[in-house]
C-alpha cells in the first residue's frame, strides 16, 4: 500500500517530507517522490528505490525550498516502477501536483477524454487524470476544481493537491482509503497513516469518506462532498510511534487481518464493470485449453486448493493442484492445451519459477497471479493479474492468502462468461455475490468476538486437527498452517472423511478439533465425523454458518461465519481461524510476526 504525506507551516517542508516518508516505508513502496511550493512555482523531486536515494537527490531537502508541500511513496499497479510512473503528478501548466492512493476504477475513460481535449500524459498510471481534471475545472477557484475533479471519479482515493497560484494551502480528499489530518500551531499535515506526523503532533482529524479538507498554516477547514463546512472532533494520539506504524495493532500481523475486506474491495471493485468481470492483462487464447494446473507453495498452494472447487465447478474444466516444490522434479503431463496457473505473493519464490520453467519448456500457458508488480514471476508469465493487497509485513500472510483467492473467483468467472457454461442468471447472481464478499470478510471479523477467549482455553494444546469435507477441507489446510506457522503449535489438517483410515487413533481425552462446517452439501457428513471425535474424548470447535443450530449440541464451543455461497466461502471462512492462531500465538508469547526460522520470500530451495 503507497503512503502520503503532506505539510503546510513556517518551516522548510522537504525534510519533514522525507521524515513522514521514512517512516512510511514498512508499508512497501518502490518509488518516492515529494512536490514542495515555493515563489508561485512547484518543485517536483521523484526517483525509483528507496526514500534514501531520494534524500541524495534532494540533499536531505536543502534543494527543494519553500514551506508546503506533498510526497508519497508508490507501490507499483498501474505501470512499472519508473520515475514518470512515480508520484508527485504535475499538470501540463505545471500549477497543480497530487499525491494518491487507491485505484482510479475509471481511469480509462477519464484519460481519453482528457487526451482528446488536448491533455498530455507522462505517465502510465490511473492517478494522473486527477490531476489534469484539476487544471480542466480551474478557472481561478482551487476549491471548486478539486471538487468538480473527485466528482469525475470513482473507485479508492486519498490524495492531496497544491497549486503555485496559492503556494501555502494544499486541499486533501478521502474516499475509502485513509486519510489523517494532524493539527499543529502555525503549521498543519497529513498523512495516511500517523506514523508519518505523530513525531510532530499528536493532535489529529479523521476524515471519513466522501470529505475533503483545506490546510493552511493558519487553519484546517473541512467540507462534506456538497462543499458545506462542517465540524470534526480533534483526537489525540496516545501511542508510541512504534505502535503507530502499525495503525494501534499490537502486531502487524492483526492489522493486515483487519484490513482484509478493505484489500478485498481493492481486488475486486476494478475489475467489475457493467456487471461483467473485466480482467486486464489476461491476454490469452484460452479456447483450445483442456486441462488447468495450479502451482505455488504454502498458503499460495492452499489458496489453488479452495480455487479449485470454484474453477472445476464453474467453467467445466479439470483443475489439477501441484505443489511447485514437487513439480519441479517431476515428469508433468503438460501440453499446449494446458494453462498452468501461478499463484506467489512476493513473485519470486524459488520453486515456483522452476516449475513454471519446467511447465513452459513442454508448451503450457502461463497466468501467474502475484502481489507485487515487476517480480520475476509476473515477468516470466505470459500474462499476470495482480492481487493488489498492498505490501505485507507479517512473515505468516493473511491479505494475500484471501486476495489470491479472490482473483482465482474472478477468473473463474471471467472463463466461465466466455466458455458459456453458466446461465446468465446464474452469472449475474455470483457477480453479486462477490461484490459482496468485502462486507462478509468485515461481518466475519465482527461476529467472534470470543476468539480471543477461546485461544486462552486451547493455547496449552500439544497438538490440534483441523478437519473438513470439500471446499471446508481447503480452508482446513491453511487453518492448521496458520496455527502451527505462527504458534508452534503441531496442526495437522484432515479430510474428515479420512479419519477411521488412520488419524482417529491419535484423538485422546481433551484433543482439540476444529470442524469445518460450512458447506452445507457435506455439513451432515462431518456432523458425523464430529460424534467420532467426540465419543473418543476430543473437544471440538466448529466453524459454521450463523444460524446453523445443529452444530451447537455437539460442538464444546462455537464460530461463526456469515452465510455465503460456498464457492466463494473460503476467504470468508478463513479470517475466523486466522484470529484464532493469531490469538493462540499472543497467548504463547511468540513472535508473532517474525516467527522462527521462516522468510516472507524463498527465495533458495
Amino acid at each position: 500500500m503507497c503512503g502520503i504525506v503532506g505539510y503546510t507551516g513556517n518551516q522548510s517542508a522537504a525534510p519533514l517530507l522525507l521524515e513522514g516518508l521514512k517512516k512510511l516505508e514498512y508499508r512497501g513502496y518502490d518509488s518516492a517522490g515529494i512536490a514542495v511550493t515555493e515563489d508561485h512555482s512547484i518543485h517536483i523531486s521523484k526517483v525509483t528505490g528507496r526514500i534514501a536515494n531520494l534524500c541524495e537527490k534532494t540533499e536531505d531537502g536543502r534543494l527543494t525550498p519553500g514551506t508546503t508541500g506533498i510526497g508519497h511513496t508508490r507501490w507499483a499497479t498501474h505501470g512499472a516502477p519508473t520515475e514518470p510512473n512515480a508520484h508527485p503528478h504535475a499538470s501540463n501548466d505545471g500549477r497543480f501536483a497530487v499525491v494518491h492512493n487507491g485505484i482510479i476504477e475509471n481511469y480509462v475513460e477519464l484519460r481519453q477524454e482528457l487526451t482528446r481535449e488536448g491533455y498530455r500524459f507522462e505517465s502510465e498510471t490511473d492517478t494522473e487524470v486527477i490531476v489534469h481534471l484539476v487544471e480542466m475545472y480551474y478557472a481561478g477557484d482551487f476549491k471548486k476544481a478539486v471538487m468538480k475533479a473527485s466528482n469525475r471519479l470513482r473507485g479508492s482515493y486519498a490524495m492531496g493537491i497544491v497549486c503555485a497560484d496559492e503556494p501555502e494551502r494544499i486541499f486533501v480528499v478521502r474516499e475509502a482509503s485513509p486519510l489523517i489530518l494532524g493539527v499543529g500551531i502555525g503549521e498543519n499535515y497529513f498523512a495516511s497513516d500517523v506514523t508519518a506526523m505523530v513525531a510532530y503532533t499528536r493532535n489529529v482529524i479523521y476524515l471519513e469518506d466522501g470529505e475533503f479538507a483545506e490546510l493552511t498554516p493558519d487553519f484546517i477547514r473541512i467540507y462534506d462532498c456538497s462543499g458545506r463546512e462542517i465540524s470534526k472532533p480533534v483526537s489525540r494520539i496516545t501511542w508510541d510511534i512504534q505502535a503507530a506504524e502499525k495503525g494501534g495493532y499490537e502486531h502487524f500481523m492483526l492489522k493486515e487481518i483487519m484490513e482484509q475486506p478493505r484489500a478485498a474491495k481493492a481486488t475486486i471493485t476494478p475489475r467489475i464493470q457493467g456487471g461483467e468481470v473485466v480482467l486486464e492483462g489476461l491476454e490469452l487464447d484460452l479456447t483450445d485449453i483442456q486441462k488447468i494446473m495450479i502451482t505455488a507453495c504454502g498458503s499460495a498452494y492452499y489458496a489453488g486448493c479452495a480455487g479449485k472447487y470454484t474453477i472445476e465447478k464453474l467453467c467445466h474444466l479439470p483443475v489439477q493442484t501441484e505443489l511447485a516444490s514437487e513439480l519441479r522434479y517431476s515428469d508433468p503431463l503438460v501440453d499446449e492445451h494446458t494453462l498452468l496457473i501461478v499463484l506467489s505473493q512476493s513473485g519470486e519464490t524459488a520453486d515456483t519459477i522452476a516449475a513454471m520453467k519446467e511447465c513452459r519448456s513442454r508448451g503450457a500457458k502461463i497466468l501467474a497471479i502475484v502481489n507485487v508488480v515487476g517480480s520475476t514471476i509476473a515477468k516470466l508469465a505470459d500474462c499476470t493479474l495482480y492481487t493488489w493487497a498492498g505490501p505485507e509485513i507479517a512473515v505468516a500472510t493473511t491479505k494475500g492468502y484471501t486476495t489470491q483467492l479472490l482473483v482465482l473467483y474472478l477468473f473463474a468467472l471471467y472463463v466461465a462468461k466466455r466458455r458459456n457454461t453458466l446461465e446468465p442468471g446464474q452469472y449475474r447472481r455470483l457477480i453479486g455475490e462477490l461484490k459482496g464478499l468485502p462486507k462478509l470478510m468485515q461481518q466475519a471479523l465482527d461476529m467472534n468476538p470470543r476468539i480471543p477467549r477461546l485461544a486462552k482455553k486451547y493455547h496449552k494444546a500439544q497438538s490440534m486437527f483441523f478437519i473438513g469435507r470439500n471446499t471446508d477441507y481447503a480452508v482446513a489446510l491453511e487453518g492448521a498452517l496458520k496455527m502451527k506457522e505462527i504458534s508452534y503449535i503441531h496442526a495437522e489438517s484432515y479430510a474428515a472423511g479420512e479419519l477411521k483410515h488412520g488419524t482417529i487413533a491419535l484423538i485422546q481425552e481433551k484433543q482439540p478439533v476444529i470442524a469445518l462446517c460450512c458447506n452445507p452439501s457435506v455439513t451432515d457428513k462431518t456432523m458425523s465425523n464430529i460424534v467420532e471425535v467426540k465419543a473418543r474424548g476430543a473437544e471440538v470447535l466448529a466453524v459454521a454458518e450463523r444460524g446453523n443450530q445443529k452444530i451447537v449440541s455437539l460442538a464444546d464451543d462455537m464460530i461463526y461465519v456469515p452465510k455465503v455461497d460456498t464457492l466463494l466461502a473460503a476467504c470468508v471462512e478463513i479470517i475466523p481461524l486466522q484470529l484464532l492462531a493469531y490469538y493462540v500465538a499472543r497467548e504463547n508469547g511468540c513472535d508473532i510476526d517474525k516467527p522462527k526460522n521462516l522468510a516472507k520470500s524463498v527465495t533458495v530451495e
